[in-house]
């Protein structure tokens, strides 16, 4: 299909550009990104951590979506597809943690610090791996698609506290919080055009890449309850 060659290119310019194109302190070709103060070769971490913080929020929030839906008509179908938004989410969840973490250690050095960012995200952890224990400790599917609609749409009133608000308004470590005086080009994407460029190049990529995960893995969860059932 097209979109998927598109996806190809995309992905493999992201890669590409996001690691080898050099930063310097006076670009003079098209390929190079400037220096950012405070963060010099480190600034390269936007084009990957970003759109997996990103995707998290739109995965949380299409499972939401669809648990509203399985609401409204009982289509264990909508759980299907909520459930498997969520178990993407989880997964992008623990690659923005993991990135996050290490640029920490190279900015801050350490891993952890506990700073606003790093604890709104592992709260997020911690909220939805509690929906995929409520989901496995269900055994009744119409009851086990209610309850975890229900807890999703909840979970994910928290979403944006964690990640849009509460990094904001406290002090911290990480670039935008309360304390920062000059969160600087890539807090107020401000960047140069080349950087922009690439970023939501990746922010592109890295969302229909998530859409055809999403659809893989909704599937792949309808083939195993069919098959499931026929073994039963």
């Amino acid at each position: 299909m097209v979109w998927k060659s598109i996806l190809f290119l995309l992905m493999a310019f992201v890669i590409i550009a996001g690691i080898s194109f050099p930063i310097v302190e006076h670009p003079a070709l098209w390929y190079q990104f400037p220096i950012i103060p405070g963060l010099e070769e480190k600034a390269k971490i936007i084009f990957f951590h970003v759109p997996t913080s990103w995707l998290t929020v739109i995965a949380f929030l299409t499972s939401t979506i669809y648990s509203v839906q399985y609401l409204r008509k009982k289509d264990l179908d909508d759980d299907a597809k909520a459930y498997a938004a969520a178990q993407i989410g989880i997964i992008f969840c623990i690659l923005a943690t993991v990135t996050g973490s290490i640029w920490a250690k190279f900015n801050w050095g350490s891993f952890w610090n506990w700073d606003p960012r790093e604890t709104s995200i592992f709260m997020l952890l911690l909220i939805y791996g509690a929906f995929f224990a409520l989901r496995s400790a269900i055994e009744v599917e119409e009851k086990k698609a209610s309850l975890s609609a229900v807890y999703s749409i909840i979970a994910f009133v928290t979403v944006p506290f964690f990640i849009f608000i509460m990094p904001r308004i406290m002090t911290g470590l990480h670039p935008g919080s309360a304390n920062d005086t000059n969160a600087g080009p890539v807090v107020n994407f401000k960047m140069n055009s080349n950087m922009l460029l690439v970023f939501f190049l990746s922010l592109a990529a890295f969302t229909i890449l998530f859409f055809w995960m999403w659809r893989l893995n909704y599937k792949s969860i309808i083939y195993k309850d069919k098959l499931t059932k026929k073994l039963v």
